[in-house]
């Protein structure tokens, strides 16, 4: 089911509007929880973070305290209801690990995601049989996933590439992407089988980026995806994936300087149909 928002992206926004507006009133947290009597300022601080997901009779609260005018209150109260609108959502989503919630709740209401990688597949394309292979190597570093559970949660993401109004998806492969390494050979070629079917579709591109290119120091250091949405006034964003945790970048400065990455990187890559092309040959091979 598509989201007509990202909840994660406007919690952080509420949240930003919330902190403006406390700070206009010239009021501290402590001020703010003794006047709702809340027992400490660990809730607010989640909320103007964007850190839990609010309670939309809080965010009422706090707009009577602020004094917010009918017109902007309004337009905040549209906001909060996004922030909460993945409580439902997320029934038919209760296996899918915070890691993968994340991810899904940004791509559910993206207009636009960038992804790069320098080693492996891209959830958002990955085949069962590859995600399978994948998550199942990382229980050497974490045993307690479960790993149909993980495959499962992929499977789900990838819908949103294929509902009615979807995003517009470009991927951006190293070439050592297409190693096959310690895959099984059938496993590696359905996959990259798949990479070429998906780029039949309108809305997505995958561009690779010759190896030549890997020693010229253009490379990030690390996988990232970049996200718009269809409301300029949220926070375009890029997550930076690491091995045990993830971090999210939002500030004007941070995704700027990864979009004129991304620029660099799509100078360097493959045309979307030079792309194609060695991906066939390489399923030859």
């Amino acid at each position: 089911m598509p989201l007509p928002t990202s909840p994660v992206i406007r919690r952080a926004r509420l949240g930003a509007e919330l902190r403006q507006l406390r700070r206009r009133e010239a009021l501290t947290l402590e001020q703010v929880c003794d006047r709702l009597g809340w027992a400490s300022t660990s809730k607010l601080s989640r909320i103007e973070l964007g850190q839990s997901r609010p309670d939309l009779a809080d965010v009422l609260d706090l707009l009577d305290i602020y004094q917010v005018p009918a017109e902007a209150r309004d337009a905040l109260i549209v906001i909060a209801r996004d922030a909460a609108t993945s409580r439902g959502w997320w029934k038919t989503l209760g296996e899918m690990s915070e890691r993968q919630r994340v991810y899904a709740e940004l791509e559910a209401g993206a207009a636009d995601i960038v992804e790069y990688q320098p080693a492996v597949v891209p959830g958002l394309l990955q085949t069962p049989a590859y995600a399978r292979s994948r998550v199942a190597a990382g229980t050497l570093l974490a045993p307690e996933v479960d790993v149909e559970a993980e495959v499962r949660a992929r499977a789900l993401r990838q819908e949103v590439l294929r509902r009615a109004e979807p995003p517009r998806y470009t991927a951006v492969l190293a070439e050592a992407v297409c190693d096959r390494g310690d895959l099984p050979v059938d496993v590696w070629r359905e996959q990259l089988r798949h990479l070429v079917t998906v780029t039949g579709l309108a809305h997505v591109t995958v561009r690779l980026v010759p190896r030549g290119v890997a020693g010229s120091g253009l490379h990030p250091l690390t996988p990232y995806s970049w996200y718009a949405f269809p409301d300029p006034a949220d926070p375009r964003t890029v997550m930076l994936e690491a091995l045990t945790t993830d971090v999210r970048l939002a500030t004007v400065l941070d995704v700027d300087r990864y979009e004129r990455m991304t620029e660099a990187l799509l100078a360097a890559a493959l045309s979307p149909e030079e792309t194609v092309t060695a991906l066939a040959r390489r399923v030859g091979e």
